[in-house]
């Protein structure tokens, strides 16, 4: 089988039980040390490439033909990919899509993707499940000393996730700003409900902003670390919890500040870490999974609409639906497979948070009715406190 690129130059797979897998190596030569974990998507594979919540892992693509559809820039939900390395069975050496602008082969060596091909990803997959996640390495060199990578590979932990990958300064943006809305047949596109919402960079995805954008949102981006007091003089409608990195529990001046932002009772919507943190800053408590969530398939049931979803997911933890007292909320959604808790409804301030991602692209589109929620609750609060 053809590979996705001309270089044959060989890579290797080193696990830290020093199981090895010999493939070809993809994107940029040398050695990267990560935590390896999977996502099941069939699609979507530059969201993956460029979503923060990756920030430290190497990924695997459990999907065996990677890159058909080629790269488009305007897919990326960042400005760069955060990932440490990737992982596929077979690149498409010939993308064939009319929005194409580049081979992922291409994409990876221009963004210093250290990645490897032709592995048998479905026996490494299974010794993940089997084992759980562990680190990892990928390498293109010939005389490297396996013992001393071995040990620098069990050393590795994700460090400083968040404060990483977060907005450096705030910064304003407007529908105006989302020039792809135009001409779109968006169903809100005639329903511009001007509302400012502050949404809290833990590792936002584009797509976030697009959502509340295209629904006529007013945003103003805001660092990981942002403060009460700077809430306040933002004023907002709404606050969003994006997305991000890492293991919750590590973010403690970020929860110790959720604690002080929900007293604002300023209307909150939360995705992801943002729903792990704010879970964290009402008493509640987080476990990483064993091989985590993630993929475009993942069953969600929202019991107070009584169906189930079908959700994009990342996360490599979750919250215990137990520890959440019966005072501070109720679970609202939970998996359909290992019955974790996807959600979370807060009953003392105006807030409610899922472990999913409703702004999910490729897709699919099923949770997208969450952002509409949000606006919703926000109107309601406008109109409790006599606002126009």
């Amino acid at each position: 089988m053809e590979h996705g690129n001309s270089d044959k130059t060989i890579a290797k797979l080193i696990l830290s039980d020093g199981t090895e897998f010999v493939g070809y190596s993809l994107g940029t030569k040398g050695t990267v040390i990560g935590e390896i974990v999977f996502t099941t998507g069939m699609t979507g594979y530059l969201e993956t490439l460029t979503d923060p919540s990756y920030f430290g892992q190497i990924v695997i693509q459990t999907f065996p033909l990677i890159g058909n559809y080629g790269v488009n820039e305007s897919d990326t939900e960042s400005e760069k990919p955060w990932l440490s390395g990737y992982i596929i069975r077979d690149c498409c050496s010939r993308p064939s899509n009319f929005r194409s602008e580049n081979s992922l082969s291409e994409w990876l060596a221009n963004n210093n993707v250290i990645s490897i091909q032709g592995i048998d990803t479905r026996q490494l997959t299974k010794k993940i499940r089997e084992n759980g996640v562990m680190n990892g390495a990928i390498t293109t060199e010939e005389n490297i000393d396996k013992e001393e990578l071995l040990n620098k590979i069990r050393d590795f932990k994700i460090k400083d996730a968040v404060k990483t990958v977060s907005a450096s300064n705030k910064a304003n943006y407007s529908d105006s700003d989302f020039d792809y809305i135009e001409g779109l047949p968006k169903r809100f596109k005639g329903d511009k409900r001007k509302f400012k919402i502050c949404l809290m960079d833990f590792g936002a995805k584009k797509n976030i902003l697009k959502s509340l954008a295209e629904r006529g949102a007013d945003l103003v981006v805001v660092p990981y670390d942002t403060t009460v007091d700077q809430i306040k003089e933002i004023n907002p409608d709404g606050i969003m919890l994006s997305n991000g990195p890492g293991d919750p529990a590590e973010n403690t001046c970020v929860i110790e500040n959720l604690k002080k932002i929900q007293e604002l009772k300023i209307p909150i919507f939360g995705i992801c870490l943002g729903h792990q943190l704010l879970a964290l800053a009402n008493g509640a408590k987080t476990e990483k999974l064993k091989y985590g969530h993630r993929g475009a398939n993942q069953p969600v049931v929202d019991v107070q609409i009584d169906r189930t979803l079908v959700t994009t997911q990342n996360h490599g933890y979750a919250v215990i639906g137990d520890s959440i007292s019966d005072e501070v909320g109720f679970v609202s959604h939970y998996n359909a497979n290992d019955k974790t808790c996807e959600g979370i409804e807060y009953r003392k301030i105006p807030a409610f948070t899922v472990q999913f991602h409703p702004e999910a692209c490729a897709g699919p589109q099923d949770t997208d009715y969450l952002f509409d929620r949000f606006f919703d609750l926000i109107d309601k609060n406008k109109n409790l406190k006599g606002g126009c």
